[in-house]
């Protein structure tokens, strides 16, 4: 049974709020409205495309009465590309409403105790902050509103760029984005036009199959390109024709890898990156530290803003310099080097063995004596032996995924008891819901949002607990 199309227009209707997941909020007729892409203030004809018990969702079919805030969106896909969707949104509103996230996540939903929630600190760049994008390839990119399918030819049905929406199969062919700077762009492009110009087979996302399948571009603040061309099956001639002409092009790029990727989806994790030309790695520095990053190492997307995030937790776990500082969900190890100068020790735990060799490759670069890392499962790796070998933590430094931290893990981290505690989160759903398992022994202490990714509704948010005393508890 097919479901029943929704044929609703709700007229004049005034927006209110930012809400959750990058909507605004309405309220009419007693229930609540989520907008996609409005702005409070704005005025609205809303086409509504889900109605519930409580509430219902839609888009604008006209702005009858653009908002005194709302600004013209600077990216020319903005509305059909998924990202950046706060972009009519001043950046002021933009820092209050995630600030305002986390709040509604600690305190309305989750009922923790919680101090005065700080100001979200706010990026220094709000445009081309990203120093890693990844681009796929569509032998049939999405069709934009106003194209007649069948006119489009042939050497234009392919696409070279983002995911779009709920669409799993469907790629935006992006022009520009200003996520990351130059040459980014310059090499989308450029690769675009050497596969279609050289009859390159584009990849079918349903069908699974076809050659070319997209790039990762890495960029470093000292204007280096790492670059990853993925391939669905291996054609040498292909290869090197393109790999060769894009060394020819761009200067640079000083490391050039490639991934030959013959499975269903694009996740090059567990795929082997080979080294075409260049240097295995790019280096970001950060306080005199330098941190290497590999094709599959994670580091903060946002650099310049990483410093401020990891300046923030490691004022927040207060190390006077004779603490045991256990740095979870350490990555490549870059906040438990950044914090290894004012503690005693620093245990590093990740899940990623590649990260933790680059982990332990950048503290031997950097001269750091007193950090050690493990790599494994955290619900694995931390437990009662592990803490007997390593010494009871006095701080602990959470920065988990987004899906927060497994119940063992917090078991293990209670009987250890720390003094101090860091929690580092992307998603403040998740963080709140884990702080709760922790409430009855420790008290927040601060909370401070930092925002990595400006014109999204993404926020990370940094909390600092405080073991109670007996007389506390």
């Amino acid at each position: 049974m097919s479901r029943r199309r929704i044929d609703l227009l709700l007229e004049n209707v005034s927006i209110e709020a930012v809400a959750a997941e990058g909507k605004a909020l309405a309220h009419v007729d007693g229930m609540v409205a989520f907008v996609d892409f409005a702005v409070p203030g704005d005025v609205v004809d809303i086409r509504v495309l889900k109605k519930k018990k409580n509430y219902m969702e839609g888009r604008i079919e006209r702005l009858v009465s653009p908002s005194p805030d709302r600004l013209e969106p600077f990216c020319a896909h903005f509305g059909v590309c998924g990202g950046c969707r706060w972009q009519p949104l001043p950046y002021p509103m933009q820092l209050e409403a995630k600030r305002q996230q986390v709040e509604d996540q600690l305190v309305r939903i989750g009922h923790l105790n919680v101090p005065e929630i700080r100001p979200t600190l706010p990026s220094e760049k709000t445009r081309y902050y990203r120093n890693k994008l990844e681009y796929s390839a569509s032998a049939k990119r999405w069709v934009l509103s106003g194209e007649d399918p069948d006119g489009i030819p042939a050497e234009d049905r392919m696409g070279l760029g983002f995911h779009v929406g709920k669409f799993f199969d469907k790629v935006l062919d992006i022009k520009q984005c200003h996520l990351q700077r130059e040459p980014s762009n310059a090499i989308r492009l450029f690769i675009k036009d050497f596969c279609v110009c050289n009859g390159y087979p584009f990849y079918d996302i349903r069908e699974n199959r076809g050659y070319f399948r997209g790039v990762f571009v890495r960029t470093n603040e000292a204007g280096e390109v790492m670059l990853i061309v993925c391939f669905g099956y291996e054609d040498k001639e292909r290869r090197e024709a393109l790999l060769d002409a894009l060394l020819a092009r761009f200067p640079e790029i000083v490391s050039l890898y490639y991934v030959v990727n013959e499975k269903v989806n694009d996740s090059i994790s567990d795929q082997e990156c080979i080294l075409y030309k260049g240097e295995s790695a790019i280096y970001e520095t950060m306080e005199g530290l330098r941190f290497r990053i590999g094709p599959k190492s994670f580091y903060q997307t946002n650099s310049p803003q990483a410093y401020r995030l990891y300046s923030v937790a490691r004022d927040f776990a207060a190390l006077s310099g004779v603490e045991t500082v256990y740095d979870l969900y350490t990555g490549t190890g870059t906040i438990a080097q950044f914090v290894s100068g004012k503690a005693a020790k620093v245990v590093g735990i990740e899940y990623v063995p590649e990260a933790i060799e680059d982990a332990k490759a950048n503290a031997e670069a950097n001269g750091i004596r007193n950090c050690v890392f493990y790599a494994g499962d955290m619900k694995d790796v931390l437990n009662s032996r592990f803490i007997a070998e390593n010494g009871r933590p006095d701080v602990v430094i959470l920065d988990p995924p987004r899906a927060g931290i497994h119940p063992d893990v917090a078991k293990v981290i209670l009987e250890a008891a720390p003094e101090r505690m860091v929690y580092v989160s992307c998603n403040p759903a998740s963080q709140a819901r884990d702080l709760a398992v922790f409430a009855a022994d420790y008290d927040i202490t601060a909370v401070q949002p930092v925002d990595m990714f400006p014109h999204t509704m993404h926020v990370e948010n940094v909390v600092a607990l405080r073991r109670k005393t007996k007389e506390e508890a």
